[in-house]
């Protein structure tokens, strides 16, 4: 056996919380998805969009982190995945190279 289960979430024999990341990571753009037409809305302020995304996204893909064995490389991948949905919700391209601060900024989170 590879994987095994603990309190919901996947982990490696080896104590590799990645498949637990990667599920929790594809449950948070699944959220987005279907809440896309809201976040990306222009007519909504950037505020607004950023307390949903926080009440809605960013908490259903941290959902039970406490248990996952967390690594750099995790932290970084997680940090990319919740960055390219905040871009996406600002309408600003990475060739525009706004820092992550500044649209974090935007978002108030």
């Amino acid at each position: 056996m590879d994987k095994f289960c603990y309190l919901g979430d996947t982990l490696s024999v080896d104590g590799d919380g990645d498949a637990a990341l990667e599920t929790r990571i594809r449950i948070g753009w699944n959220k987005f998805r279907r809440l896309v037409a809201l976040l990306t809305n222009k007519d909504i302020s950037l505020i607004v969009r950023g307390r949903l995304y926080c009440s809605c996204v960013q908490r259903s893909t941290l959902h039970g982190n406490e248990t996952w064995p967390i690594r750099k490389e995790s932290e970084v991948t997680l940090q990319r995945a919740e960055m390219r949905i905040v871009r996406w919700m600002c309408g600003v391209k990475v060739q525009d190279r706004v820092p992550s601060k500044g649209l974090r900024g935007r978002l108030r989170e």
